[in-house]
């Protein structure tokens, strides 16, 4: 049997908001196909290009900035590194003068309103995420290639194995629950260990360490931006930010100039209870208004539930005093490892599983990576992620207008509530006592998902994007 083998890159990945699935996975099966034509006949001998949506890339499309992320994706933009200012420019651009610089290397003929097609009725078997591209030659051959968004920003293109890590060689090949926690007893290492040994596979220590502190470098930006950003995120749903105004009231005027400072004010504001929760509430917020901002924000596992993992990583170095690179790489290395337990197990795509392949996984990673960096043992991790999990069973995709905003902003508060929840629980248990294994939850979560309508599966067909009648055209 084959296994899939993921990387904690896989898992936490740099981008824009405000969809993993929707907005990362198109924007980079765009670049995969430039790549593709361009090694085959060579982007110059391309006359013309267009993208057609299916399934739930064209139900959501719109409101996940599906549309936006192909175009930047054709132009061999990269959505690590592209300016988010840049965004709205280029695209008007685009819009207004009806032309593109595919691959930054050659004009074409390009008009979004037309280029760009939403098949709101049609959908293909493998996943319902899923473009084709259309590409008309200079000597009249034409090509079409399919894509697949799989979640998390995983892209498979039509005809692939769903890993391209296959069969890489791990000295400890991880397919469960059950897996890691033999290797973890076997080696004596603790689940952090076991996974930065597997890393060393795809490159050095140091390299993975580096872009893992870049990881939460970039999630430690995203809070701070998103904490002093207030106004109106775009979209039309007039929804209005609050991170920034809970952030401010929390503060109550105490000085600073950076990061660090606003820590040290945030640590001699208070420790109750209520303080706590407040401000674990304004970190998740943050990155969520951030992400549907179109912002720079860090999938994981994916976008829509972006805000977890950060804002329980945030709470631990503020209010557990875990301010420690050792602790922060332990807590990320952790997380992952869980996170891919769950890809391998069953999904992290809401276009398959609804929110609990989303919030649901986050909050289970969150709740892993805490229980570590707290002094848990593997099996108390292993714990905390299943009780996570198991009070997400069942939650649906929902989202207003297609937007990822309503309720997906508020969701990241209680995924990383519930996460905190779950680690101290654990911590209180003896794990040998459990009833329920993680593997028996992330079992029942996949059966659940196969289970549930497709309404509840980021279509905008049910549930609250169905009872809170909004629509874009509305907007």
């Amino acid at each position: 049997m084959s296994r899939e083998s993921i990387s904690v890159f896989d898992i936490f990945k740099i981008g824009i908001g405000p969809s993993s699935s929707h907005t990362l996975g198109p924007w980079r099966a765009a670049l995969r196909f430039l790549d593709s034509i361009d090694s085959q006949f060579g982007i110059s001998k391309v006359q013309s290009v267009k993208v057609l949506l299916y399934g739930s890339l064209a139900k959501t499309g719109k409101g996940h900035g599906t549309d936006i992320a192909v175009i930047l994706g054709l132009c061999g933009e990269d959505p690590v590194t592209f300016d988010v200012n840049q965004i709205t420019p280029r695209i008007s651009q685009i819009g207004n003068e009806k032309h593109m610089s595919l691959a930054g290397k050659k004009q074409i003929a390009f008009d979004p309103a037309v280029s760009v097609v939403f098949l709101m009725t049609e959908s293909l078997p493998f996943h319902p995420n899923a473009l084709t591209f259309l590409c008309t030659l200079e000597d009249g051959n034409e090509i079409a290639e399919t894509y697949y968004s799989i979640g998390g920003g995983f892209v498979v293109k039509e005809g692939e194995s769903n890993s391209s890590n296959l069969n890489h060689d791990l000295p400890f090949p991880i397919e469960d629950a059950k897996d890691l926690l033999h290797w973890c007893i076997k080696t004596g290492n603790s689940i952090a260990e076991v996974v930065m040994e597997n890393e060393n596979a795809w490159r050095s220590e140091s390299a993975t360490k580096e872009g893992v502190l870049r990881i939460w470098e970039t999630m430690r930006d995203c809070i701070y931006r998103g904490c002093h950003i207030g106004g109106e995120l775009p979209g039309g749903l007039h929804v209005m930010r609050r991170a920034a105004s809970l952030n401010k009231k929390l503060i109550q005027g105490k000085p600073y100039n950076n990061y660090d400072e606003w820590i040290q004010a945030i640590r001699s504001g208070g420790s109750g209870f209520q303080y706590t929760l407040d401000w674990v509430s304004c970190f998740a917020l943050a990155v969520n208004e951030e992400n549907a901002a179109f912002s720079r924000v860090v999938t994981a596992p994916t976008n829509g539930a972006a805000g977890v993992i950060p804002a329980v990583l945030q709470y631990m170095i503020v209010f557990c005093d875990g301010y420690d690179t050792e602790k922060i790489l332990q807590f990320l290395l952790t997380a992952s490892e869980v996170g891919s337990i769950f890809k391998k197990g069953a999904t992290i795509s809401a276009a398959m599983g609804g929110c609990q392949a989303e919030i649901g996984v986050s909050s289970a990673m969150a709740a892993a990576g805490l229980t570590a960096v707290l002094g848990g043992t593997v099996k108390q991790c292993l714990m905390a992620s299943e009780i996570a999990m198991e009070h997400h069973l069942g939650l649906t995709c929902d989202p207003i207008a297609g937007l990822v905003q309503v309720p997906c902003i508020e969701r990241n508060t209680m995924g990383s509530i519930k996460a905190i929840t779950a680690s101290q629980l654990a911590l209180q248990s003896n794990p040998d006592q459990a009833r329920v294994s993680l593997d028996a939850v992330v079992k029942t979560m996949w059966e659940t998902a196969q289970d549930m309508n497709h309404k509840y599966k980021e279509t905008a067909e049910g549930g609250l994007a169905t009872n809170i009648p909004i629509s874009l055209s509305e907007c």
